[in-house]
């Protein structure tokens, strides 16, 4: 399994409803995907401009295969990625 946790910045507070409706609809999109185990979309109530994904994919087929998906190629790269600051966290979980 790999986990992906992102952090997400509005580079302009008047974009957050935008990107907050994006980040949703690309949430429930990605939620479909094979080899998705967990994918949720956090919005900071301490900073509106912050977002964070929690992402669990299978493995590295998954998420190569997630970013040639509908929700990674139509919602997340050409419309949320241009209004965001990004922060990628690939991690392992520790048992």
């Amino acid at each position: 399994m790999i986990c992906l946790n992102v952090l997400l910045t509005a580079k302009d507070p008047a974009d957050v409803p935008l990107i907050r409706d994006l980040l949703c609809e690309a949430m429930r999109k990605s939620r479909a995907e094979p080899g998705c185990l967990r994918f949720d979309v956090y919005h900071s109530t301490a900073e509106p401009r912050r977002f964070t994904l929690v992402e669990h994919w299978a493995g590295q087929e998954a998420i190569d295969q997630h970013r040639l998906a509908e929700a990674y190629t139509t919602i997340y790269k050409p419309r949320v990625l241009p209004l965001v600051d990004r922060e990628g966290h690939p991690a392992t979980m520790l048992e």
